[in-house]
């Protein structure tokens, strides 16, 4: 049991920081050779911020674990709404811009809608999977067409987008930046595979579904750079990256996330995923867009005491039901 906890923590610690410099090491070579911030923030950084996630699902769906792989990214979109931005509320009150609420939560919520239609069979296929890629792409178009449109740092300009680009580091030399992609690439790979081999172990000793492991150790240890950036964001009073870096995060998990390892082979969709968890994903997404319509437009700390609760109550819930 030792072993897998130190796979688990060792392998946390080093895909935070491989998915870091691998993110670094691109985009600063992209900008070294001249493409614009708009087009790295959309696809190296977008892609590269949530490669943890997509890592970790493909390795567990090629190694026979497609419930650590659903667990992992719906368990991500649950602890991003009710622990990251509880959290961060808790600092200090959030407040939802007025373009959050016209575009990127509408779509939030389509997208979330969407995909519970094509989990609703018991499978998601390598159909399904082109087509939730087809619709990330669809989507990024949106997101750069919007944000050329807007004059810098332009209101108009989504605020994924705009968290996105604000990462971009500076230039430093080519060698460096290259050395670090590489570097960055090759760490991810080997803690994600620390990470899926010391989660099935502890799901195999401890007589629960490897889903049970991906929706909580697997899933909170990957929110966890989500958790650090948008508090982090709350006490300087940037609420706008705080809310854009988790919507942003969501989308990229259910269109992404699940759709990589879907073209892979296709992945079983457990029945507790469609009563207990996309539910519980679902109604905190609507939570999220009714505070947003709201008067004040803000996530206050009163509410996000309650997000925090009701993750707490989701995790004490899959205690008590968890099965193998």
């Amino acid at each position: 049991m030792a072993l897998p906890i130190a796979a688990i923590i060792g392998g946390l610690i080093l895909l935070t920081w491989s998915a870091d410099r691998f993110v670094f090491g691109a985009s600063a070579f992209a900008r070294g050779v001249g493409v614009s911030p708009l087009v790295i923030g959309l696809t190296i950084v977008a892609f590269g911020t949530s490669s943890p996630e997509i890592v970790v699902s493909v390795l567990a769906s090629l190694q026979g674990n497609p419930g650590l792989a659903v667990g992992n990214a719906i368990g991500s979109n649950i602890a991003n709404i009710a622990l990251v931005l509880g959290a961060a509320a808790l600092v200090a009150p959030l407040a939802i811009g007025h373009g959050m609420v016209r575009r990127e939560l509408p779509i939030l919520l389509l997208v979330s809608f969407g995909v519970l239609l094509l989990l609703a069979n018991g499978e998601l296929g390598r159909l399904e999977g082109a087509a939730l890629l087809a619709g990330l792409t669809a989507l990024t178009a949106w997101m750069a067409f919007s944000a050329s449109r807007a004059p810098p740092p332009g209101d108009d300009t989504p605020a994924v987008v705009r968290g996105m680009i604000e990462t971009i580091p500076d230039t430093p030399r080519t060698g460096s930046a290259v050395a670090w992609l590489v570097l960055g690439l090759l760490f991810l790979l080997a803690s994600s595979q620390m990470l899926v081999w010391g989660a099935v172990e502890i799901a195999a000793h401890l007589g629960v579904s490897d889903l049970i492991i991906g929706l909580t150790v697997v899933a909170i240890g990957t929110s966890l750079p989500e958790l650090a950036t948008s508090v982090v964001a709350a006490f300087r009073r940037e609420a706008g990256l705080a809310i854009g870096n988790v919507v942003g995060s969501n989308l990229f998990n259910l269109l992404a996330v699940l759709a990589v390892p879907a073209l892979i082979a296709p992945l079983a969709i457990d029945a507790e995923v469609l009563t207990r968890d996309y539910p519980v994903m679902l109604a905190l997404t609507v939570v999220l867009f009714l505070i947003a319509l709201g008067r004040r437009g803000q996530v206050l700390r009163w509410q996000g005491a309650l997000l925090l609760t009701a993750f707490a109550g989701y995790l004490v819930h899959l205690g008590i039901t968890a099965t193998a």
